[in-house]
């Protein structure tokens, strides 16, 4: 599997970029020395296929994630008036 990478620094064949190797190089924008500008690079660099572990959840732990999905209604939304509470003493 296969992906490009764009980066300032000139690598070469063979070089490792972001922990993958690099294929193929193609120059984006040269490098100036006179205007102190580094190139812009594409490399195309092969990419090791990852493997996607489910975790395993229980039933309890589905029933504790419902109420995070929750969210308050303000008093316009749900039509009625706001009670205030008076702390007793």
């Amino acid at each position: 599997m296969t992906k490009t990478v764009r980066s300032r620094f000139n690598h070469e064949m063979g070089e490792s970029v972001g922990g993958c190797k690099i294929l193929e190089k193609s120059i984006i924008a040269p490098p100036d020395p006179v205007e102190r500008r580094l190139g812009i690079y594409d490399y195309v660099v092969e990419v090791a296929p990852t493997v996607v572990v489910e975790a395993r959840t229980s039933r309890k732990a589905a029933v504790a994630a419902a109420p995070a999905s929750f969210t308050r209604c303000t008093p316009d939304e749900t039509g009625r008036r706001l009670t205030r509470r008076i702390p007793s003493r």
